[in-house]
C-alpha cells in the first residue's frame, strides 16, 4: 500500500518550525548552512512532537543519533549507492530512499545531506535539503517501509565553493505509526564530486602507416564551484586507450601526466587501424572522464 504522509502540522509550533522544511534546498555560503542545517532538523523534531500530541519525545535531540521507542532504520541508498556528479550549471536529482522499522508500521521518513566538521551549526558548512513537503513511502509490509525523498543538487547555489567536493554526510531519520522516532545526524557518507570532462581529443596522422607513431592530443579540465567554469587539471594522470577496428573493448596503451594546464599528450606505434581514446580515473574529489574516440586507419 502507499501512503502520502504530509509534513504540515496543524499545530502553530510546529508548522513554524517545519516551515524550513519547505524552503529551497540551498544556501548561499558557509554562514548560513548550518542554520538550515538545524532548521530542517527542528522541523523534523517538530512533526515528531506534534505527532505524538504535543510533548516532546525523550531523545529528540539537535546533533546526536536518537531513539525513541524500538524504530529502526534499517537501510539508506542515496543516488543508487553511486556518487553525486556536478557541473557548473545542470542541477541533479537525487533519491533517498530510507527504509525503517517498527512493530506498529511507519509512517514517515527524513533525509538530508550535509557537509562539515561535526553536526553543529558553526561546523556544517554544507547542506542540500529536500524541497517537498511530504515523504512518499511504500508500505512492503504491516511492519516496514521505504520512503523516498528527493533533494536537488544545484551546483550555483548548494555547492558554493570547490572546497565542498568529496566526503558529505547523510541525515536519516524515520518517524513509526505509534510516534516512537530516530534519527542518525551521520548513517552514512556519500560523495559529491566536480564533474570533469575530457575535450578536443585529436589522434594524428591519420591515416597513418604500419609501425609509425601517431600522437594524441586532448585537454582534461573539472568543474569548479567557485567560478562556476571548467579549468584545466593539471598534473593527473591519465590512461591512452586504444580499441581494435569492429571491437568496443579498450585497452590501456599508457598513462601520461597532464600538464600544468591540464593538456594531455601521448605517442604510440600505430600497429592496425582502431580507436583512441583518453580516460581519467575518478578520485576523492572529482568525477571519472573519458574522451571522444579518433578512429585512426593504419595502412
Amino acid at each position: 500500500m502507499r501512503i502520502r504522509t504530509s509534513l504540515a502540522i496543524a499545530t502553530a509550533a510546529g508548522a513554524v518550525a517545519l516551515g524550513a522544511l519547505a524552503a529551497p534546498a540551498a544556501q548561499a555560503d558557509e554562514a548560513s548552512a548550518g542554520s538550515k542545517a538545524f532548521s530542517y532538523v527542528n522541523g523534523v523534531h517538530a512533526h515528531a512532537k506534534a505527532a505524538a500530541g504535543g510533548q516532546a519525545k525523550s531523545g529528540v535531540r539537535s546533533g546526536v543519533t536518537t531513539v525513541d521507542g524500538d524504530v529502526t532504520i534499517d537501510k539508506v541508498t542515496v543516488n543508487g549507492n553511486q556518487d553525486i556528479v556536478a557541473g557548473t550549471s545542470a542541477k541533479k536529482t537525487v533519491n533517498v530512499y530510507v527504509t525503517a522499522t517498527d512493530p506498529e508500521g511507519i509512517s514517515d521518513a527524513y533525509a538530508m545531506l550535509w557537509h562539515g566538521t561535526s553536526f553543529d551549526e558553526e561546523h556544517v558548512d554544507g547542506v542540500i535539503i529536500p524541497e517537498q513537503q511530504e515523504a512518499d513511502c511504500d508500505n512492503w509490509s504491516a511492519t516496514s517501509a521505504t520512503c523516498k525523498i528527493t533533494l536537488t543538487v544545484d551546483p550555483s547555489w548548494d555547492l558554493y565553493d570547490s572546497s565542498l567536493a568529496g566526503k558529505w554526510n547523510v541525515y536519516a531519520g524515520a518517524l513509526a505509526n505509534d510516534d516512537d522516532v530516530m534519527d542518525n545526524d551521520t548513517y552514512k557518507n556519500v560523495w559529491i564530486k566536480r564533474a570533469a570532462q575530457i575535450t578536443s581529443m585529436n589522434a594524428a596522422p591519420e591515416p597513418v602507416k604500419k609501425g609509425k607513431t601517431i600522437t594524441a592530443t586532448a585537454n582534461l579540465s573539472r568543474a569548479s564551484w567557485s567560478y562556476l567554469k571548467y579549468y584545466g587539471y593539471g598534473s593527473q594522470s591519465a590512461q591512452l586507450q586504444f580499441a581494435k577496428a569492429g571491437s568496443s573493448t579498450y585497452t590501456t596503451v599508457k598513462t601520461v601526466k597532464t600538464s600544468s594546464t591540464g593538456a594531455l599528450k601521448a605517442t604510440a606505434t600505430a600497429s592496425t587501424s582502431g580507436t583512441w581514446r583518453f580516460y581519467f580515473p575518478k578520485n576523492s574529489t572529482t568525477s571519472a572522464a573519458t574522451s571522444a574516440g579518433d578512429y585512426v586507419a593504419v595502412n
